[in-house]
């Protein structure tokens, strides 16, 4: 074959096929639902009280841009990140909104390039400040700074007992802009229905002790400690702002409570039968022949595996949808494969596709469901799901 010939096929293949999306396993990311949920959080909070939409994580696996970008227009005022590198994604992406990081920055270069990009930065203690003023001093700019307090979580957070002398050391600074303070609550998921001395009753009696403090001397401080399951279960939790993640996301923090809220899950998670087979009764199928037939049986092989974010732990445990039917998952789930049985749906062919995560016809599969499988948590099968399933925005 001529050379340029064998050159132009290579060219077409890879611009026509290589890099279709939807070739063998890909996500798919409602960029519209996560607008009309951000709206309903925003109705649900109230006009004086602000949202961050926290898109940390890449956006919990949505695709971080994506899911801020729709956030905004469904009326967020802030995000929230967890790393420097989260943020100044953001910034290349041309959002200019504010942005917090959430986690926290100890080196020089770090928090300079924080400053450098526009980004609020979360302090958890004076060393970290006073790296903030030097740079600000010599950059000739403020620096806008959140400062975090420990009410329970035992993680980040200056304590306690220090808060109050911390926010005061951190105003006599001059170029430090000391915008606002919060905390993170650790149980408000599990017990947003209990009665008397509570996790989250105690650290919002903790949090208002502080904020009672620190008003007297700066009433224009943004207080926030609220996450998805403190923003839903109780509006005592609301103060100026609270940070909105799950519930962004359309996945119900509070399973066991009934919500008013209408959320729309913004995830689906798709894949092809790329194979089919039949075999005899007593086939083992997949690693450690877990699974045998009990009947002659016919076989899909879906490209998709725990490599990709489906975990191993839902073996055996899981159904896929395809036209409006729920089709078992036998056998070990592979790095890059999983089997269907697909005796009784004739209709499943080779190129077909299935959805594992979200809605076929009147089925419908969550991120809840499966993290119950596995004694996991929703937020765990959300961030899962890893870069090389193509994010699709529908």
């Amino acid at each position: 074959m001529n050379p340029n010939s064998f050159v132009n096929l290579t060219n077409q293949y890879m611009s026509s096929t290589d890099f279709d999306p939807c070739q063998r396993a890909w996500i798919e990311i409602n960029s519209s639902a996560i607008e009309a949920n951000t709206q309903l959080i925003k109705e649900f909070v109230g006009p004086k009280c602000s949202l961050m939409a926290v898109v940390k994580a890449d956006g919990y696996g949505h695709g971080a841009e994506t899911v801020a970008r729709a956030a905004l227009l469904g009326g967020a005022n802030y995000l929230g990140v967890a790393t420097l590198k989260e943020g100044i994604d953001l910034r290349k992406a041309g959002l200019k909104c504010p942005i917090l990081i959430l986690g926290n920055l100890v080196s020089k270069n770090e928090l300079k390039a924080s400053l450098l990009w526009g980004l609020t930065v979360t302090l958890s203690s004076i060393r970290e400040a006073l790296i903030c003023q030097d740079i600000a001093e010599d950059c000739k700019k403020n620096f806008n700074v959140h400062i975090k307090v420990d009410t329970g979580m035992s993680r980040l957070g200056c304590d306690l007992q220090d808060a109050l002398s911390f926010c005061t050391e951190i105003e006599s600074l001059d170029n430090i802009h000391l915008e606002g303070v919060y905390s993170h609550l650790a149980s408000a998921d599990s017990d947003f229905d209990s009665k008397g001395d509570s996790v989250t009753s105690s650290q919002k009696n903790k949090f208002d002790t502080l904020i009672n403090s620190l008003s007297s001397k700066n009433d224009s401080l943004c207080f926030h400690l609220a996450n998805s399951a403190g923003t839903l279960c109780n509006n005592s939790l609301h103060y100026n702002m609270v940070r909105v993640g799950l519930a962004l996301y359309g996945q119900n923090p509070l399973p066991k409570a009934k919500s008013d809220l209408a959320l729309e899950p913004a995830m689906s998670v798709k894949a092809r039968v790329s194979l089919l087979r039949t075999v005899p009764k007593g086939t083992g199928v997949s690693y450690g022949h877990k699974f045998k037939t009990n009947r002659e049986s016919r076989l899909a092989v879906v490209g998709i595996g725990y490599a990709d974010g489906v975990s191993r732990a839902l073996s055996g445990k899981i159904s896929v949808m395809y036209n409006g039917k729920l089709i078992p998952q036998i056998g070990s789930i592979t790095m890059d494969q999983l089997v269907l049985d697909i005796t009784d749906y004739s209709d499943l062919k080779v190129g077909k596709i299935v959805t594992l995560l979200g809605k076929d016809g009147s089925n419908s599969v969550d991120a809840q469901l499966w993290s119950e499988m596995i004694g996991s948590i929703p937020w765990e099968i959300l961030c899962s799901f890893k870069n090389r399933l193509p994010r699709v925005v529908v």
